[in-house]
């Protein structure tokens, strides 16, 4: 670490900390979604099993969102800690920004997430499908506006420098620049795949362990079609989106493809495995399709696009990590594309939940959507440098003027105390997926009152029933009580 800049440190604490961060609002983008879908399903069959789906992937629900806010407060600060100077030159766009997902998003989820954690049996069930398709929409509001404030960063627009800052003179074009519409739509889709295996997985370990329930057949059933359904849309928004990129940011098209230079007249190979060699120039140990390059990204067997070596060494970025960053998300989406395939074919011959092999490849896949949420992120913000905002700002011009020390002290503070509280949060959320769904009967027993222990009207009363089995053991203890009025 202390050879290191404090520009290095500061970019690695950012990427560590967003790293952990991606992670829980993706999970809430897709759970809340789904669990809105649970309920109004619940609500138009009447179905138990939907209930109680509903109710076991709340669980679950609460904790990611829970670790989503506190992480997402620390991203957040860093703005203002190792990037002052970024926070003064493009705050004029991006702290209003942050500002709207606040004042419509969060407060719209944090408004309705008390009625739907606590209020399925204090309000009307109209009201709590209308407080849980609050908060899915809340989510999903949150998303358009960080999405619109990275793709700005990406592909800004609508703004003018002014006295060394950037002011917002068009909001219509900052919101809706280039490459918001690919991002926000390939972000979204990409939460709701990653949820998706998430449940899959959940229910393929339940089956594998014999607990062969309707709720957990249910969950691989729903999880299945929503992985059969969005993997092969998302390969196409990719592919919507890398054309974006090509036009937009053709640098880091380049880095993702490991391509150098053009060769006049020759179609540009799809590089399947290859070492790009940033001193030397060129990717070793290159694997390739022919042609197959310039086909996905010109639709043109011998269409072109720039290489690296068109561009100035310092405006290219990090190829050797752009490149398997790249590979690693689109390999994973490949195989989600197959396990959607597989999950039909055996739905067809009725063998969905009886394929053991099938189960365990489900399981496996469980964490792949998170991984490739990761890799894509680490493409699309490793890709843009060395620009903080794309042909604007670089980021060595927007770091604090911190000393290295001071970073490097922080972001070990962040790494011991991040794997201490989230990986606790981590781990019990694990454990609810473990137990599993259970029976949700119990919530049609009245909700408070004088002798029901869920809500008492008295604090005494919440006493556990430990203390009847105390007064059991005094013999005509309990019989004096009750002649006494106690």
């Amino acid at each position: 670490m202390l050879s290191l800049s404090a520009l290095d440190l500061a970019r690695v604490q950012f990427a560590f900390t967003v790293s952990f961060h991606i992670i829980f609002p993706a999970l809430t983008i897709g759970l809340a979604s789904y669990l809105a879908v649970l309920e109004g399903s619940w609500l138009v069959t009447r179905r138990e099993v939907y209930r109680d789906l509903y109710h076991f992937w709340l669980k679950v629900f609460a904790v990611a969102f829970g670790m989503g806010v506190v992480s997402g407060l620390v991203m957040a600060y860093q703005f203002g800690t190792n990037w002052s100077e970024f926070s003064r030159f493009a705050g004029g766009v991006t702290g209003p920004l942050l500002a709207y997902e606040v004042l419509t998003a969060f407060f719209l989820e944090a408004g309705f997430l008390g009625v739907m954690l606590f209020g399925w049996s204090r309000v009307g069930p109209g009201l709590h499908f209308g407080a849980t398709v609050a908060v899915a929409v809340g989510t999903l509001i949150s998303a358009t506006w960080i999405l619109a404030s990275n793709s700005w960063m990406q592909t800004p627009q609508g703004h003018e420098i002014i006295d060394g800052r950037i002011v917002p003179v068009d909001w219509f074009k900052v919101i809706f620049n280039p490459s918001f519409p690919y991002r926000l739509v390939h972000m979204v889709v990409a939460a709701f795949l990653a949820t998706a295996l998430m449940v899959g997985a959940s229910a393929a370990w339940h089956l594998l362990r014999g607990n062969d329930r309707p709720a957990v057949r249910k969950m691989l059933s729903m999880a299945m079609w929503m992985i059969l359904c969005t993997a092969p849309i998302q390969m196409l928004i990719g592919d919507m989106h890398g054309l974006n990129t090509l036009k937009h940011q053709p640098a880091k098209i380049a880095a993702m493809e490991g391509h150098w230079e053009n060769k006049p007249g020759e179609g540009v190979p799809l590089l399947l495995f290859g070492l790009p060699n940033m001193e030397a120039e060129r990717t070793d140990y290159a694997v390739g399709i022919p042609k197959l390059g310039s086909l996905i990204l010109t639709h043109s067997l011998d269409g072109q696009f720039p290489g690296l070596k068109e561009f100035p060494k310092e405006d290219r970025p990090n190829a050797a990590i752009v490149f398997w960053s790249f590979r690693v998300m689109v390999g994973l989406g490949v195989l989600m594309i197959l396990l959607g395939l597989w999950s039909l074919l055996l739905r067809r011959r009725a063998r969905i939940f009886e394929s053991r092999f099938f189960l365990r490849c489900a399981l496996w896949m469980g964490p792949s959507g998170l991984i490739a949420i990761l890799a894509g992120w680490f493409t699309t913000e490793i890709g843009r440098q060395p620009w903080v905002v794309y042909g604007v700002m670089r980021t060595s011009e927007g770091v604090s003027a911190h000393d290295a020390s001071q970073v490097g002290l922080t972001l070990a503070i962040f790494v011991v105390v991040y794997f201490v509280v989230f990986g606790a949060g981590t781990l019990y959320g694990l454990r609810l997926l473990r137990k599993g769904p259970q029976s949700s009967a119990a919530l049609d027993e009245p909700q408070g009152g004088p002798g029901q222990m869920r809500q008492p009207m008295r604090p005494i009363s919440a006493a556990s029933d430990g203390s009847d089995e105390a007064l059991d053991s005094v013999p005509g203890q309990r019989a004096d009580n009750h002649t006494k009025g106690v």
